[in-house]
């Protein structure tokens, strides 16, 4: 095939591109760094023509055009698999939904549940001379997304990293209807979050228990960051990354010298992820660079891909716990704040993991916005709250007043366990809501 010939005929204005989208119709924006920009406007100057156009998309970077006018949702619903800030107000302006999934249970979906891909819009860097796009920062699960659709459009931005793939991480240009060149808009950057003296004593019990060779997934927020940054120091050598979402933690621990990924089970010397975003320095090392590589999520969060790398060390966050030990990571009561993500999978395969260990980090407490102190570490989770991992699967909680391992302790013990590294002002109440329920006696002791 001719793929510069074959290129220029599919070759046409976003303008253009988006008339193919009918009232009624389903339209897949992909995922994070990969939504589009000028298809999204293009799509949204038409608002006036269009009536029950759904959209698909998560973890989203910035506010899509189509959701901007205050009359938006009379002509465009927006569909979330997981939510950022931006995607929440999408929803709280009345105009979108959150679905709820494993996220490593997305690929699956799309392939065997979703007849209804009317257009799919993705962004990729330039075409290669063999005639591929290649899915950048978001290989996630857009292979499957484009598998379904209807009709391809690829929005070209020169900026998006070219990032090297496992598999299904490129669309040929044989697949795709309709190409639009953009003005190549600057990506979108997402910086961490400043380490806080908190996220410093989380970060200083977790990282004693890593040892040299263990294969990281850090999560993003404070703590993690912590972690990694405390990584990027320690005396750490030969690690390795097998995460679903990259981030500039683990570009800080790269460029310290401390990954070499020669211990890694699977992928030796890989960097494995199913989607990443940060900042102008992760986009820079994860252009055209052969350690790090992209992969379907169904891969990258696969319990039993996890299970099989050695010391497998998995850090993430939660919003709160009761003293069942049941971990909610998406919501705030009823007030829905990210999503399921795949969390769960890797508490799971980390513990399944030889020498593997799963750490929840978080703060003791947290202040609300009336300034109210409250405890993260309650007798019962809030009316509302989702369950993201159950009480079943957690192994180690960590707060900064300590660490604990709550894999086959029983009901008592483990409220027990979970009140000593809950914040000293709540622990009194802690014990009373607990002998309450009867599920823990000052007689125990």
């Amino acid at each position: 095939m001719d793929y510069a010939k074959e290129y220029q005929s599919k070759l046409t204005t976003a303008e253009e591109a988006v008339k193919v989208v009918k009232s009624g119709d389903w339209v897949d924006y992909t995922w994070c760094m990969t939504h589009p920009v000028e298809l999204d406007k293009a799509l949204a100057a038409r608002k006036d023509e269009l009536t029950d156009v759904k959209v698909r998309g998560g973890v989203t970077m910035w506010m899509p055009e189509i959701a901007k006018a205050d009359d938006a949702g009379d002509h465009f619903t927006w569909h979330s698999w997981h939510c950022t800030g931006v995607d929440r107000k999408v929803i709280q302006k009345g105009m979108g939904y959150f679905g709820p999934i494993r996220y490593s249970e997305l690929p699956r979906y799309y392939r065997n549940n979703v007849d209804d891909i009317d257009v799919v819009m993705v962004s990729c860097p330039p075409m290669d001379r063999f005639g591929n796009f290649n899915f950048s920062l978001s290989p996630s699960h857009t292979d499957a997304i484009l598998s379904r659709a209807k009709h391809v459009i690829v929005e070209v931005n020169e900026n998006l990293p070219w990032v090297y793939g496992l598999t299904q991480t490129e669309v040929n240009i044989k697949d795709v209807d309709a190409v639009v060149e953009s003005s190549n808009p600057p990506l979108v950057e997402m910086g961490s979050a400043a380490a806080s003296e908190i996220d410093q004593k989380v970060a200083e019990l977790i990282v004693p228990e890593i040892p040299n060779g263990a294969c990281l997934q850090i999560g993003i927020g404070g703590m993690p960051n912590a972690v990694a940054s405390m990584i990027a120091e320690s005396d750490l050598k030969d690690m390795g990354v097998h995460t679903e979402m990259y981030v500039d933690g683990l570009v800080d621990i790269a460029l310290a010298g401390k990954i070499t990924g020669k211990y890694k089970n699977v992928d030796r010397g890989r960097q494995a992820f199913a989607f990443a975003a940060g900042t102008k320095k992760l986009f820079d090392y994860a252009d055209r660079n052969p350690d790090v590589m992209g992969a379907p999520v169904d891969y990258t969060n696969d319990v039993h891909v996890v299970a099989s790398i050695d010391n497998f060390i998995s850090i993430n966050n939660a919003v709160d716990m009761d003293i069942f030990g049941q971990i909610n990571s998406e919501s705030a009561g009823t007030r829905h704040i990210s999503g399921t993500g795949g969390q769960l999978d890797f508490v799971m395969g980390a513990y399944l993991s030889n020498g593997g260990k799963s750490f929840i980090c978080m703060s003791s407490t947290m202040t609300d916005k009336q300034g109210n102190v409250k405890s993260r570490i309650l007798p019962t989770l809030t009316t509302g709250s989702i369950v993201t991992c159950p009480r079943s699967c957690v192994q180690y909680v960590v707060t900064e007043y300590g660490m604990v391992n709550l894999k086959g302790m029983s009901t008592w013990e483990r409220a027990e366990a979970l009140i000593g590294i809950a914040h000293p002002d709540f622990r009194e109440q802690l014990i009373a809501d607990a002998e309450k329920m009867n599920i823990w006696r000052r007689s125990n002791k």
